[in-house]
């Protein structure tokens, strides 16, 4: 009863527009009044456990990517990508999944990720004819590639909260955010085919004005290679056991301030300090929710929530892949709800128990978390990300449905069915590399 009254009371803060980490703490005060628990214990538990140094990785990679940001290094990025796969009609559409997959592997973060891209990317798609509503859903689920390309802070938030090794998580989600690339970029070109107004990428043009802008920049870095060397370093040097998941950070921002300082020159101490301020901000954020979710997520695993949703899922069927397909779904609603962060530091330590009674992996499990959670993100009617790169792209959400749902029919869905039920999808990567 205890446990059903706190997820009402979570359910109707969330409603009505009360901070996540506040809803979450007034749920768990809910279970402290009604249950008699211990707030001094609960406040000792919770500080141990946000007390980890993994969790220096995530202020690290926001603040990296603040820094490429700001730094020039993300359009650098976006005008080489432009150069191999920006040629076919719908070829700018294919730029942005790329660009957006690209960015991912360094600052970990699909806000960022929407942030950064999009403002780039924007303005060129429009001038090429692209419709509103299509840019603001291809940046949008684009934009969660950011949290399936390594390095992820939900896999980093998933590993600390599962135990779990954390490029072993890194690395379940590489397939299938491999997998979206290609259906997002299979999905644009077809409505690129169907759209008259979408123009061809014109790289003569293009050229010229690249060529112009180096003359009025002489003074300034234009070659790629320093930004494409980049994702290259970070992920090199976590794959191949030199650095941990929070040294690389640290790596991709001590990498990151000189390019942008001393060869894009595109940035300065105000631009530095400003990316400091909203780094730790973001990272401010995030620690409260933390702090908050692991006192709610202590409670209900105390009040046995994990067992009673096992219990209620087995009472409907006692079929593996229908129990799946439930689990997936309670996922999909949080990740509508919440921002990504916040589903999967609840989910996680509720679920897991659930879908390791049934032989799930946990590693597997987290593949499967990324998916759905990005998927949450992005669909209507909440859908926190999509509304994100409407802000950005100046769409209506109207305009968005039509192919946000064409992205989530066609592209989405069959990436979380074959995750889901062929369990060495996700996998794959995992164990050729021996972590499982």
């Amino acid at each position: 009863m205890l446990v059903v009254v706190a997820l009402l009371v979570l359910l109707a803060t969330l409603v009505i527009g009360v901070p996540i980490p506040l809803a979450f703490l007034t749920s768990a005060g809910s279970i402290c009044l009604l249950g008699g628990y211990d707030p001094a214990f609960l406040m000792i538990f919770g500080f141990n456990k946000t007390n980890s140094i993994l969790l220096l990785t995530i202020p690290l990679f926001v603040l990296a990517g603040a820094i490429m940001d700001k730094g020039g290094i993300g359009e650098k990025l976006i005008s080489t990508v432009e150069k191999f796969v920006g040629k076919a009609k719908g070829g700018l559409g294919v730029v942005t999944v790329v660009a957006c997959a690209v960015f991912g592997a360094v600052s970990g973060s699909s806000s960022a990720t929407v942030s950064c891209i999009g403002s780039i990317m924007v303005p060129r798609l429009k001038e090429n004819g692209y419709p509103d509503g299509l840019i603001g859903a291809l940046l949008a689920s684009s934009g969660v590639l950011g949290i399936l390309i390594p390095p992820s802070m939900l896999m980093i938030l998933y590993a600390w909260s599962s135990g779990e090794s954390v490029l072993a998580c890194f690395l379940a989600t590489v397939v299938p955010g491999m997998t979206l690339v290609i259906l997002f970029s299979i999905v644009n070109l077809i409505y690129a085919q169907k759209n008259p107004n979408i123009k061809v990428y014109d790289h003569a043009i293009a050229a010229a004005q690249e060529k112009e802008a180096k003359k009025a920049l002489k003074q300034k870095g234009t070659s790629a290679i320093p930004a494409l060397l980049m994702p290259v370093i970070i992920l090199g040097s976590i794959y191949g056991g030199i650095l941990t998941a929070t040294e690389a950070a640290a790596l991709s921002v001590i990498y990151a301030v000189p390019v942008g300082i001393l060869y894009y020159k595109r940035i300065n101490g105000g631009i530095l300090k400003d990316a400091l301020v909203s780094a730790g901000e973001t990272a401010g954020v995030i620690m409260a929710m933390l702090f908050s979710v692991q006192i709610l997520s202590r409670l209900y695993i105390s009040e046995n929530l994990p067992s009673m949703i096992l219990g209620f899922l087995t009472s409907i069927s006692d079929n593996k892949y229908i129990i799946l397909i439930m689990v997936n779904i309670f996922m999909i609603i949080l990740g509508m709800l919440m921002d990504d962060c916040s589903a999967t530091i609840l989910a996680a330590p509720i679920l897991l128990p659930v879908v390791t009674a049934i032989g799930i992996s946990p590693i597997h499990f987290a593949a499967i978390l990324g998916v759905n959670i990005g998927m949450g993100n992005v669909t209507p009617p909440t859908a926190p990300l999509l509304y994100l790169a409407g802000r950005i792209s100046k769409a209506e959400v109207k305009d968005m449905l039509g192919p946000d749902l064409a992205l989530i029919c066609f592209a989405w869905l069959p990436t979380l069915i074959i995750t889901t039920y062929v369990p060495a999808y996700g996998m794959l990567l995992p164990s050729l590399l021996g972590y499982v």
